[in-house]
């Protein structure tokens, strides 16, 4: 296993090293939303599905911040690589494609964590945030990050620029996250757009989030928990055949 800690170490290394970049501005970024609900609007919608405002939106904004964390370390580090082209010395070693994968993922994964034990430690001294259950809000963040851990490193393999890495965050997951239900409930959309918004991944990450905090769901838990083990399964067999045929290293 000296290979994949040897990775792990780099990698971690990596992130820690600018942590100005990679750690501080989520958190910023996330406090000054929590400041403008809680100083502008809270007064306005005080209760949502029967609680508090904030309390209803934190989840999501903490999905936010654990989904950016997450695609940004990998497709980040992995097109870093390619760009340095460091890369090839990775591939022509002996260390196994899944090591490669696993390496990736599992630190952008702890970045993700870092980040939203950061974003939850400095709201809480904002406003009276509780968890209902800490062992799956655990277990849909950790979840969440690998998903767009393995998605983040799929962009990098196609990737051919930096424009490109910035492409799917700016037109798919930023759009996806603020019409997966983060700033309002489901029940006041037109039943139409009920219907639409339901095939939003994301959606599934936020509520199932949201309910390990609030213990409230408009969403079946096991169905949030099934599609994101879904789309891990599918990212993982895309990315382990596109690495075993070495797609966009060769050149």
């Amino acid at each position: 296993m000296i290979d994949l800690i040897t990775l792990t170490k780099k990698e971690v290394a990596r992130f820690l090293r600018v942590w100005k970049q990679t750690l501080v501005p989520p958190v910023i970024t996330i406090v000054l939303y929590l400041w403008i609900f809680w100083k502008f609007i809270w007064d306005r919608i005080s209760v949502v599905e029967g609680v508090s405002y904030i309390d209803f939106i934190f989840p999501g904004l903490l999905m936010m911040s654990v989904i950016m964390a997450a695609y940004q370390n990998t497709s980040s580090s992995f097109f870093g690589a390619k760009f340095q082209k460091s890369i090839e010395e990775l591939f022509v070693s002996p260390m196994a494609y899944w090591k490669i994968l696993l390496g990736f993922c599992a630190w952008a994964m702890l970045r993700a964590i870092m980040v939203a034990w950061l974003v939850f430690a400095s709201a809480a001294f904002m406003t009276d945030i509780s968890i209902a259950h800490i062992g799956l809000a655990i277990v849909f963040i950790l979840l969440s990050a690998l998903l767009f851990a393995l998605l983040g490193l799929f962009n990098a393999l196609y990737a051919k620029s930096f424009d490109d890495i910035s492409l799917i965050p700016t037109f798919l997951i930023t759009p996806l996250i603020y019409l997966g239900w983060v700033f309002y409930p489901i029940s006041i959309l037109p039943p139409f757009w009920q219907f639409v918004s339901q095939f939003n991944p994301i959606l599934y990450m936020i509520w199932g989030l949201r309910y390990a905090f609030i213990w409230e769901s408009e969403i079946n838990i096991f169905l949030s928990f099934g599609i994101l083990v879904f789309f891990i399964v599918v990212f993982t067999s895309i990315i382990l055949y596109l690495l075993k045929r070495w797609y966009g290293i060769r050149t």
